[in-house]
């Protein structure tokens, strides 16, 4: 194995700090408050960023969205390239990329530059969902046919790992195309591929294929456990992994106490309630939340919502993440915290950092 697979490889598998039971990462959805800006959101992500690199958080993901006012990550290749401006040490990649809705040469020369301005600290994660709603992934893709881009997901990751690894055959239609900046231009490094999921789909393909496996927990509980066995039952050693590794995501907030734990994820108990009735805003405020009068059906999912968010104090939000790891088995935990504001979601990775006596 060369030194560039070993690099790779060394920045999968995080390390524990503290007490946690395993890394602890970011996943940042750049969300954006009644109120607010999408500028203010932005340097939001920076002082995160900064906060999650001094604090030992393993990695910094931003998840592809569109067309949802309540977020402002659209473009995580650009995101990623800024924060790469204002860090040194931490792992940054896409929460993730969503394959489907863009060219794969596109993607290879994306993220060729964000690994050209951060060398050996960077993860392609890739999705095959549109993330956002059907017309929008229509735009995006300029055509109807959305069910064919994500069946076909393993052609294109195939096509994508060619442009990354510089490796077409000879005669292919492809063999004399470079994505660069990239391998053609010398012996360098190359983001290592997370395949992303929320069933087992993707699951099973990153075992099949030996990559490393992000869950979205967060929105998806009741098929964690299920897809990480069939990942790990699916597995088969790579050039890139030896063993599977999977991480969680995971929605968790702490605050000072109880009650304004409740008020913060109240507001994105709001946000989700007016996305899946096909009203989608800004990030609303806890006074918004506490003042709206949920119907049944809404109350109904707004409860089944609030029982995997992982919230209250730091020391209750650290006793439920260890006990979320140790029941799904996780190699990682990315916690993702849905706030109005800024200010109460870098104070909420503050304090599960403190929790878990993370570096100072």
């Amino acid at each position: 194995m060369d030194d560039a697979s070993r690099g790779t490889t060394d920045g999968i598998r995080g390390t524990a700090h503290g007490t946690a039971p395993v890394p602890l990462s970011v996943l940042d959805l750049v969300t954006v408050g009644r109120g607010s800006t999408a500028t203010r959101s932005l340097r939001t992500s920076v002082a995160l960023a900064k906060l999650a690199e001094r604090r030992g958080y393993h990695r910094h993901w931003v998840a592809e969205h569109h067309s949802m006012p309540g977020v402002a990550s659209s473009s995580p290749a650009v995101i990623l390239a800024h924060l790469a401006a204002h860090t040194e040490r931490i792992r940054l990649g896409s929460g993730g990329v969503m394959l489907p809705n863009h060219a794969p040469l596109v993607i290879a020369e994306q993220f060729g530059t964000v690994e050209a301005l951060a060398p050996g600290r960077v993860d392609l994660g890739l999705g095959r969902a549109p993330g956002t709603d059907g017309a929008t992934a229509a735009a995006l893709r300029r055509s109807e046919r959305l069910n064919e881009g994500a069946d076909d997901f393993p052609q294109q990751l195939a096509e994508l790992t060619r442009f990354l690894d510089d490796d077409f055959p000879d005669g292919h239609p492809y063999s004399r195309i470079h994505a660069v900046p990239g391998r053609v231009q010398g012996p360098v490094g190359r983001p290592p591929i997370w395949l992303l999921g929320s069933s087992g789909f993707s699951a099973r393909l990153a075992g099949v294929l030996g990559l490393p496996f992000a869950f979205a927990h967060h929105f998806s509980a009741q098929n964690t456990v299920p897809a990480l066995d069939l990942y790990r039952e699916s597995f088969r050693p790579s050039a890139v992994l030896d063993a599977p590794y999977a991480l969680i995501g995971v929605s968790a907030l702490a605050a000072d106490d109880e009650r304004e734990a409740r008020r913060q994820v109240m507001t994105g108990a709001l946000s989700m309630v007016q996305l899946r009735t096909g009203r989608p805003g800004l990030v609303p405020t806890p006074e918004e939340a506490e003042a709206y009068r949920f119907s049944a059906m809404e109350q109904e999912f707004v409860d089944n919502w609030l029982v995997n968010i992982v919230h209250g104090t730091s020391d209750a939000v650290r006793d439920g993440l260890n006990d979320l790891q140790k029941r799904t088995g996780a190699d990682e935990l990315m916690l993702t915290t849905h706030a109005h504001s800024g200010e109460e979601r870098l104070r909420s990775y503050e304090l599960i950092a403190d929790a878990y006596g993370l570096p100072a």
